[in-house]
C-alpha cells in the first residue's frame, strides 16, 4: 500500500477524532468545575491535550518521516501536560477534601468513555501503518478509556460505600500515571523512527 493510500483514511480519522475530544473537552471541564473532581479536571485538560495532538497530527501526516518522528518526540512532551494539571488540582484537592457529587461524576465518565471506545476502535485500524503519530493518537485514546472506566468506578464507589474525596483524588493520580506511560511509549517509537530516516 503506498503512502498517499495509507495518509488519507487515517487523516480523516485523526480529524474526527480531533473534533470528538476538543466538543468534550468542553463538557467535561464544566462538570469537573461544577463538582469539584480532580479525576474530571485531568481528564477534560487531557481531552483538550488530545484534541491539539490530533490536529498537530493531521498537519504532520505529509511529513517525511524524519519530521513526522520529531513530531512524535515532541508529543511525547506533551502528554506530560495533563499529569502536571493533575497534580495541580490534587494538591489543591487536599487543602478541600470534599467529595464531588456521585451521579455527575459517573454520568461524565460514561460519556467520556463512549467518546474514547470509539476514538480508539478507528485509531486501532491505522495503528500498524501510521508509526509514531497513530501510536500517540491510538495510545491517548486508550488510556482515556481506561482512566474514564476508573471515574465511572470512583463514582459509584463514592455513592454507596465510601463518602470522601480519596476515590477521586485516586483515580486523578493514576490518569497522571497512564499519560507519563503513554509519553513513554510514544517517545521510544519516535525516537526508532527517528534513528531509522536519519541519513
Amino acid at each position: 500500500m503506498n503512502q498517499h493510500a495509507t495518509t488519507n483514511p487515517l487523516r480523516r480519522t485523526v480529524r474526527l477524532v480531533a473534533i470528538l475530544n476538543l466538543v468534550y473537552f468542553g463538557v467535561e471541564f464544566a462538570v469537573a468545575l461544577a463538582i469539584g473532581s480532580v479525576s474530571l479536571f485531568a481528564d477534560s485538560v487531557d481531552f483538550l491535550e488530545d484534541a491539539a495532538v490530533n490536529f498537530l497530527i493531521v498537519a504532520a501526516l505529509g511529513w517525511t518521516t524524519l519530521h513526522r518522528a520529531r513530531v512524535g518526540m515532541a508529543l511525547a512532551g506533551i502528554l506530560f501536560i495533563p499529569g502536571l494539571a493533575t497534580v495541580w488540582m490534587a494538591w489543591e484537592k487536599f487543602g478541600h477534601p470534599v467529595p464531588p457529587n456521585p451521579l455527575p461524576l459517573s454520568l461524565a465518565g460514561a460519556g467520556a468513555l463512549a467518546i474514547n471506545l470509539f476514538c480508539a476502535v478507528m485509531l486501532a485500524r491505522h495503528r500498524q501503518h501510521g508509526g509514531s503519530l497513530a501510536t500517540a493518537a491510538f495510545l491517548s485514546a486508550r488510556n482515556d478509556a481506561l482512566a474514564n472506566i476508573a471515574i465511572i468506578a470512583a463514582g459509584a464507589i463514592t455513592a454507596f460505600l465510601w463518602s470522601s474525596a480519596w476515590p477521586d483524588l485516586i483515580v486523578g493520580i493514576a490518569i497522571a500515571a497512564l499519560n507519563a506511560d503513554a509519553a513513554r511509549a510514544v517517545w521510544r517509537t519516535a525516537r526508532g523512527e527517528h534513528q531509522e530516516a536519519k541519513p
